[in-house]
């Protein structure tokens, strides 16, 4: 494994706007291709992906667009229902996003005649992160400037509110922990709750601010990491409510922490929008250095693929792919 090696992008989409975020659906959807979705000033497209990382058959990557929902705002957060369902006749596809207008909006589409969605109305500032029960999808968790954590069902109605010390910036719901709820927040407390009693059950602190982004590892159950300031940090929290292992890697601020979702070890961190190229690094925590450093102008959002150590950023008109070894 070549260590600290700076790399073009392996693959690119061009898109007709600035892309604010992007996801890949983390939920197997009865399909080959893998299922991504991207959002804009006013627009979300879902489209599906293949590589050649996983078929011989394909020469570098297929992208094809399945739909454009119109939006009519920026689009600021997006989730996957794990009820999304390409092997279905009619197929469904289902997500929900946070905007700039404060309300998270419910799609449903069986990408021909209905395309439904809802909207959430509740919180009373900006939305950082929100994502679906990842078992059965009937519930929704979403995290606000406004100081709360709230559960939605698919209706739109609040079945449950945290009431927070900061900004919440993100929320991660583990398949494996179905009744418990992360969620990080701005000053650097990483909480987790219990859905059952809804109380507040472990806190981890990060002991600097601000923290910006915190992901919850899909391959262990115990360890979690965020970014604060210009560093990484990672937790097992069977051992300490303090960080085990810290480093600084973005020398402006960092801004995303994402886990791969093949590789308990594997993690990608984004520095700060804005600047003229944004850096994406993937960590792999048996390496002092990064092993691989990107550079895309001005990006935003990050994600994993679900079955390949492959990681996404959107940015100007484009999504950036980027393939790691594991």
């Amino acid at each position: 494994m070549k260590q600290d090696s700076t790399r073009n992008t392996a693959y690119t989409v061009d898109c007709e706007d600035y892309v604010h975020v992007v996801k890949f659906n983390p939920f197997d959807s009865g399909d080959a291709c893998s299922l991504i979705a991207y959002g804009g000033n006013n627009y979300v497209v879902v489209g599906t992906c293949r590589f050649q990382e996983e078929d011989a058959e394909v020469e570098g990557m297929q992208y094809k667009t399945l739909r454009t929902f119109h939006h009519g705002v920026r689009v600021d957060a997006i989730a996957w229902s794990p009820e999304t369902r390409l092997d279905a006749l009619p197929p469904q596809i289902r997500f929900c996003t946070a905007a700039s207008d404060r309300k998270l909006r419910l799609f449903t589409s069986d990408l021909q005649d209905k395309n439904e969605f809802k909207t959430f109305d509740g919180h009373s500032d900006y939305i950082n992160d929100l994502v679906f029960a990842p078992k059965e999808g009937q519930e929704v968790a979403s995290v606000s400037d406004d100081h709360t954590c709230r559960v939605w069902d698919l209706e739109g109605n609040e079945k449950a509110h945290f009431v927070l010390r900061s900004p919440g910036m993100s929320v991660c719901w583990h398949p494996e922990e179905a009744f418990k709820l992360m969620v990080a927040e701005k000053n650097g407390t990483i909480r987790f709750y219990d859905l059952i009693t809804q109380q507040a059950i472990l806190s981890l602190e990060c002991e600097q601010v601000p923290l910006m982004s915190a992901d919850w590892c899909l391959k262990n159950t115990l360890k979690i990491g965020a970014v604060a300031g210009s560093d990484w940090l990672i937790w097992d929290i069977t051992r300490s409510s303090y960080p085990q292992d810290k480093r600084p890697v973005h020398v402006d601020r960092a801004r995303l922490f994402r886990w791969s979702q093949v590789n308990e070890n594997l993690f990608a961190t984004t520095g700060y929008p804005g600047k003229t190229t944004t850096q994406l690094l993937v960590h792999h925590l048996g390496h002092p250095q990064p092993i691989l450093t990107g550079t895309a102008a001005v990006g935003s959002g990050l994600t994993w693929h679900r079955t390949l150590p492959l990681c996404a950023v959107g940015g100007d008109h484009k999504i950036f792919f980027w393939v790691t070894e594991m």
